[in-house]
């Protein structure tokens, strides 16, 4: 998370709204009937779009889909870039409670998407939804919530430099997890485009050993790297997780249960290992501000997440969050004094290269389109990022004359 989780993300399967006093048979055949015709749009749309296949390699490069998730991507990367920065101010500052530092992030993401599950679906399917699907929801924040506590404890004891190694060791894990857990066959120029980012990645870590700006000295550097591994373990199969959880629920309903259960055994690790150091912290006004920011930037990374997950996956997910080191120098720039060495760039375009060739030669659905969820996609989520909710507007739009730029935005986020 997912690292180093907005309104855009919390579309639902489209329903027809049913009244209370409707007699049980009643309700049943009108979701009945509403399933049965959500899945002939979805085949004939699927039949559609497949029927556009691109003619040359690269047509999907050109597509909007592809732009967009690339550009969602270096979004998300952004937002890491300044956690991690917040993070390293609080380190320097002796401010060290792991813990507490990510609990406004899952108590400012569980009430914004709690409050938009009761608004839009109201309390029988927020109590329903927590009886039935409860625990994967559990398992989900108690992955995501260990994979953020051991990050940020990493950058107590090891260095920067040691600390990005997460990245590679998250990438091995979400290819492994999603081959061997989801039935993801990876193509050849996939793992290539991995590769030539982790190529990016480890120029840029070379180059900050060449600089001697990898962050300062080491208090305890052993410490600190095996928690930065277990963190990066931890990171990439929540990440997978997730991917599987918002292809088949309501993103908002995710979100929102991820921020409760996430704020639960936060707070409970707060108060069990952070007191100690909650009562030796000198409070300031910087401090404050720093975790203002963290708190922001890390909900913003929530928010925006299962999007990139629908539309591509969490590997892609992980290599786009590869330029984060990237974005880092040139806050380190500003903020820290680094001098910038003549190879970041080159780094920088290997990464972007790598990103590029990983989606070469791709379908017009691209990873969207999700193996688990069979052919059809019938098992999974018509929600914003789908291949479903793609499948269903492109049938849709089949039958119906031509709309406006109005009508269009309004049915799209609207989960039609």
């Amino acid at each position: 998370m997912t690292t180093p989780k907005t309104a855009t993300t919390t579309s639902t399967t489209p329903t027809t709204p049913i009244q209370d006093d409707d007699p049980p048979s009643q309700v049943q055949q009108q979701q009945q009937q509403q399933q049965q015709g959500q899945e002939s749009q979805t085949e004939a749309g699927l039949a559609l779009l497949e029927s556009r296949r691109p003619k040359k390699w690269y047509a999907y490069l050109s597509t909007t889909d592809f732009w967009l998730v690339v550009a969602l991507g270096q979004v998300l990367s952004l937002c890491i870039t300044a956690t991690n920065t917040f993070t390293t101010l609080l380190a320097k500052a002796n401010f060290n409670a792991p813990a507490l530092q990510t609990c406004f992030n899952y108590a400012l993401v569980g009430s914004i998407f709690t409050t938009i599950l009761l608004v839009r679906d109201g309390p029988r399917v927020w109590y329903r939804v927590l009886t039935s699907r409860g625990p994967r929801y559990l398992a989900l924040a108690l992955l995501d919530v260990e994979a953020n506590y051991f990050t940020v404890l990493a950058y107590q004891y090891t260095t920067i430099l040691s600390a990005q190694l997460i990245n590679f060791w998250s990438i091995v894990c979400v290819v492994v997890a999603s081959a061997l857990f989801l039935r993801v066959r990876y193509r050849p120029q996939q793992l290539l485009g991995i590769v030539v980012c982790c190529a990016g990645m480890g120029l840029l870590i070379a180059t900050d050993h060449l600089g001697q700006r990898n962050g300062g000295p080491a208090s305890d550097p052993l410490r600190g790297d095996l928690f930065a591994l277990l963190g990066a373990t931890l990171y990439g199969l929540s990440n997978v997780f997730e991917e599987w959880l918002v292809s088949k629920d309501p993103a908002h309903h995710v979100l929102a249960f991820l921020g409760l259960f996430g704020l639960i055994i936060n707070g409970v690790q707060a108060a069990i290992f952070d007191r100690s150091a909650l009562a030796a912290a000198q409070w300031s006004p910087s401090i404050a501000a720093w975790l203002v920011g963290y708190t922001l930037c890390l909900s913003l990374f929530y928010s925006l997440a299962p999007l990139v997950l629908r539309m591509a996956s969490a590997a892609f997910f992980d290599v786009s969050l590869l330029t984060a080191n990237f974005w880092g120098v040139i806050i380190g720039v500003r903020l820290f004094g680094y001098a910038v060495h003549f190879l970041y760039p080159l780094a920088f375009l290997c990464i972007v290269a790598g990103l590029v060739l990983y989606f070469v030669a791709g379908s017009l659905l691209g990873d969207a389109r999700k193996p688990w969820l069979a052919r059809d996609q019938h098992d999974g989520v018509a929600g914003l990022g789908t291949a479903k909710l793609r499948a269903i507007n492109a049938a849709r739009a089949q039958e119906r004359p031509p709309e406006g730029l109005r009508d269009r935005l309004r049915r799209i986020f609207d989960g039609a």
